[in-house]
């Protein structure tokens, strides 16, 4: 049975004042890049831990074909928001709409069958086994004989990476030990799409790279957003967040103070939204 999180668990008025209710009106739908409802919505979520709210009348919209950027201040809400929607945790309350239709999550399995994917930050790849083999843990391929269809495996591994443009691995035979930390978040973003996945939902995933293998992760959340996926990102850096998001989502003590297309938001709103709740009215958001 998996336990909460120091995050997952952080009361959310500890230390702090009860976050102020949001002043905007119910919002629309976001449309996604073809105008349709958005792939994935939550209505008036929320998730208790004992006396704990952690998540508070959650309402946010995932548009298929953009990115949306999750931040807020560390105890936030975000793990437990992320593990919801992944299918770790059953929400208490509220809905979940997925292509319009009212679905609940019981395990990361049913999650996963709906073309949901997760890579958290630390990606579960298996050091000592390469590629290919990581990117089929668990789902082999077997030929009629029943034994590995080495081929299959490594076609299809090599044809994801290519349709991704990750092109800076020498082998996909090399072990995942011997790999970048952006080569090792590109095989695992590879894994997670390559099971027909409609969601792509990223914990940190520049936390801790270099300049070059940054670049490297945010091309290729923007490819993943070109194949028409929906993507939700999880970072604290706000150049990242500023250069792929389509949205940003603002969560703050439990609850979402803010969400709307990137342009609406500066900087200087969203550090105002994560450590306060609000923003100054000169300031856009």
């Amino acid at each position: 049975m998996t336990t909460p999180s120091a995050d997952d668990a952080r009361p959310a008025t500890a230390g702090r004042a009860p976050a102020p209710e949001p002043s905007q009106p119910p919002q629309e739908p976001a449309p996604d890049a073809n105008g349709q409802p958005p792939l994935l919505r939550l209505v008036g979520v929320g998730k208790n831990f004992g006396p704990v709210r952690a998540l508070i009348d959650i309402d946010l919209d995932v548009p298929a074909g953009q990115v949306t950027a999750l931040v807020g201040d560390n105890g936030a809400g975000k793990s437990t928001l992320i593990k919801t929607i992944a299918g770790i945790w059953v929400q208490d309350h509220g809905e979940i709409l997925w292509e319009g239709k009212p679905v609940r999550f019981h395990s990361p399995k049913d999650a996963a069958s709906y073309g949901i994917a997760t890579v958290y930050q630390d990606l579960a790849l298996a050091d000592n086994l390469d590629i290919v083999q990581n990117m089929f843990l668990g789902r082999e391929s077997l030929s009629r004989g029943r034994l590995l269809d080495e081929d299959s495996m490594e076609l299809k591994a090599a044809e994801t990476l290519k349709g991704l443009r990750v092109t800076t691995v020498r082998s996909i035979r090399q072990p995942v030990a011997s790999l970048s930390g952006g080569q090792r978040q590109s095989v695992a973003v590879a894994k997670a799409v390559m099971w027909n996945s409609k969601l792509v939902l990223l914990d940190e995933p520049t936390a801790a790279l270099g300049v070059v293998q940054t670049r490297q992760v945010l091309d290729l959340i923007k490819r993943l957003r070109d194949h028409g996926l929906a993507v939700m990102v999880i970072s604290h850096n706000l150049n990242d967040v500023f250069e792929v998001a389509d949205r940003i989502a603002v969560l703050y003590l439990g609850r979402m103070v803010a969400q709307a297309p990137a342009a609406d938001f500066d900087r200087q709103s969203v550090v105002e939204y994560m450590t306060t709740g609000t923003a100054s009215a000169n300031g856009k958001g």
